[in-house]
């Protein structure tokens, strides 16, 4: 037997797919409707920053804290969670997560104190955790092959478009109401999606005569917290800060060890050696790095809306909902280019999209072109993305056993939540530099008070923004912000340019048979 066949030994078959395509239709709903909740949690909270901070009596970093516990508690626990999925069956790990989240969001939004809210987002990030993985292996597992590509289109559509859907919903509940009622759509959410799983969802697992790789999940939890919390905090605190380099070392150490201990256990959490398919490989490099290089466009991408052409929180959220939707429309149709053209290809198409869609932002961006300037490489960029990460996760999933689609889902959800770290760390500091060098020379002349503030960010020049001397200063900010931007989006186009070399000559050479 292959060493790639290694996760199957002392396992019966898994259960059957469901032929009903209504029922399926029901499952297909259920998901996304967890998953919508899960995703938008992420980005949610970042809109209201300011009036919960008021509200919990907390700092800045109270509340970024607030923010980030819920990202890495989630990312840190996918790979556990999804093989617990796996062992205990998907349905009851799904509801049990639903829960959590479902009372965890219920608690932050009562939370009258920075403590108390920390408990809860925790909470939510656990609970997001049972539930996110599940979402993709329900799908995987329980469709037939010639229905799977459709359905995981629209699960990466919902699930690259989720985070901008949930910005836009939390601005408009923060600007109409008031930013306590960002938790009441969740629990909404959670609610329609427990009863839709209850009815519809089945209890698919797997049946393995070995025990749970415990150690392999610790290691696993503590690698990714270790690797998130050095690319959160690098940028923050500094590189060289002792929390980013404990981190640092943390992480390499435990994913060393992750990877030792992986190889000589009889039933791995994850099987290292499933990496030397190309499908494996592939899928999750693209994803990693295509969500790192959106990541870094969102960095600079929503302050441009915001300070330089002057757009409230909301009205930068619409701005951006072009991308979502024609993200969430090709991620639906990539299934059919796909069948014409080949999984390789698709994922090629995609990725030439991408950079022409970086190449457009950096040329055509200026303070006077405003919107219309980056309009049109953010609809390159929207069908791009949909094109790539459809048969990016299907290649992920599609290589390792269907009883096994939970570590799958969860491989694929931890790659977007390490992609999205890379890129706010590399681009952020990528166009911080820029912004840094493009100001200090358009400062010759200016008081050196103003100059220190205004070379901090764009935030310090709006700041001083205040009577008809400073419009100067101000103007020049946003010529540097546009300048630094440039920079930053060529760096993306080189990155995609590279990804797309690798693809064509690594990319999965047919599309998988699920084992």
């Amino acid at each position: 037997m292959s060493p790639l066949n290694l996760p199957d030994q002392g396992r019966a078959p898994a259960e059957p797919i469901i032929d009903d395509p209504k029922r399926r239709g029901a499952i297909l709903l259920a998901v996304c409707i967890a998953l919508m909740a899960v995703i938008a949690a992420v980005s949610g909270l970042n809109v209201a920053q300011p009036q919960m901070a008021l509200a919990l009596d907390g700092s800045q970093g109270d509340v970024l804290w607030i923010i980030n516990i819920y990202a890495i508690t989630l990312a840190a626990l996918l790979l556990p969670l999804g093989a617990v999925g796996d062992r205990w069956g998907r349905k009851p790990v799904l509801l049990i997560g639903l829960l959590l989240f479902g009372v965890a969001n219920v608690a932050s939004g009562l939370a009258f104190s920075v403590p108390v809210m920390l408990g809860a987002r925790l909470l939510a990030g656990v609970g997001g955790a049972m539930i996110m993985p599940v979402t993709l292996s329900v799908i995987t597992s329980a469709f037939p092959a010639e229905e799977r590509s459709k359905a995981i289109g629209i699960w990466t559509g919902v699930a690259g478009g989720g985070g901008i859907l949930g910005m836009f919903l939390s601005a408009l509940l923060v600007d109409v109401l008031d930013w306590r009622w960002l938790f009441v759509l969740p629990v909404i959410l959670m609610i329609a999606a427990a009863l839709l799983s209850l009815r519809a969802i089945p209890n698919s697992r797997e049946h393995s005569a070995h025990r749970f790789d415990l150690g392999g999940a610790v290691l696993a939890a503590v690698a990714v917290v270790g690797l998130i919390l050095f690319l959160h905090e690098g940028p923050v605190e500094g590189w060289t800060a002792p929390i980013t380099l404990v981190g640092l070392v943390a992480g390499v150490a435990a994913s060393i060890g992750f990877a030792l201990w992986e190889l000589r256990h009889p039933a791995p959490l994850l099987d290292i050696r499933l990496f030397a398919k190309r499908s494996l490989t592939s899928g999750s490099v693209t994803l990693l790095v295509w969500f790192g290089v959106q990541a870094g466009v969102f960095v600079v991408l929503f302050p441009f809306f915001q300070a330089v052409l002057g757009w409230s929180g909301l009205l930068a959220t619409l701005g951006l909902m072009p991308m979502a939707i024609l993200m969430m429309v090709s991620s639906a149709l990539a299934a059919k280019v796909a069948k014409a053209i080949g999984q390789r290809l698709t994922m090629a198409l995609g990725m030439v999209l991408g950079g022409s869609g970086l190449a457009l932002m950096s040329m055509l961006v200026s303070v006077d072109a405003g919107y219309v300037g980056v309009l049109p490489g953010m609809i390159a960029m929207g069908l791009g993305m949909g094109l790539s990460m459809a048969p990016s996760t299907e290649a992920i999933t599609s290589s390792l056993p269907r009883d096994r689609q939970g570590v799958a889902s969860a491989l694929n959800d931890v790659t977007r939540e390490f992609g999205t770290s890379l890129g706010v760390a590399l681009l952020g500091a990528m166009f911080t530099s820029g912004y840094g060098s493009a100001i200090a020379r358009r400062l010759v002349g200016v008081p050196a008070d103003v100059a220190a503030e205004v070379s901090k960010g764009i935030a310090g020049a709006l700041d001083l923004a205040n009577d008809e001397a400073s419009a100067g200063v101000l103007l020049s900010a946003r010529e540097a912000f546009v300048e630094a931007w440039q920079q930053a989006m060529w760096a993306g186009v080189v990155v995609m340019a590279l990804l797309l070399v690798f693809v064509l000559l690594r990319g999965p050479r047919h599309q998988e048979a699920m084992a």
